[in-house]
């Protein structure tokens, strides 16, 4: 699914992010950037251990919650890798959407400043960090709609989604801001 946005376009399909051809993918991180499972493991793997050592070296203390920091991309097509790190779900009771939020826009903050004109997200928060998948979909694709608005870039804003559940749920959110 694709929707434009004046030169913009946001667009969702189903697979590996690691295997994208952008610019720029974002990690689903934690705030040690130590490398972990899911999202974070299978970056980590497939751009190999000078992302490991860029983190340590670059960010020995870390990346706090809500925002997110950039690499290169290591053995990566993309060029760089913005390490997000995303809220863990406590109910919606410790700011988690504006964490959300931030993460994501903190990361199309990084594209300007790296002039890349692509991006692929994975579904911040939403795996082992506990995110419900409606609620997390909605502030992505919000971020990511009024970022292109506000800015014309990056041209291509495409979330790239591991499940059928997470397909359906942005694709909801993404039909619903063409109505």
């Amino acid at each position: 699914m694709l929707v434009q946005f004046g030169d913009c376009r946001i667009e969702l399909c189903q697979g590996d992010i690691t295997e994208q051809d952008v610019d720029a993918i974002a990690n689903a991180a934690n705030s040690e950037l130590a490398g972990g499972g899911g999202v974070d493991g299978a970056v980590h793997r497939a751009a190999g251990p000078t992302l490991m050592n860029e983190t340590r070296t670059l960010y020995p203390d870390g990346c706090p919650t809500g925002s997110a920091v950039a690499t290169t991309g290591g053995r990566l097509k993309a060029k760089y890798v913005l390490h997000a790190v995303g809220p863990v779900w406590n109910g919606g009771t410790r700011d988690e959407p504006k964490l959300l939020a931030s993460a994501y826009r903190t990361c199309l903050e990084l594209c300007r400043e790296h002039n890349c004109d692509s991006v692929a997200f994975p579904a911040i928060s939403s795996g082992v960090y506990g995110y419900p998948m409606d609620l997390a979909a909605e502030i992505a694709l919000n971020v990511a709609r009024d970022f292109v608005v506000e800015y014309n870039s990056p041209k291509l804003i495409r979330f790239v989604l591991f499940s059928d559940g997470a397909s359906g749920s942005f694709a909801r959110v993404l039909e619903s801001m063409t109505e």
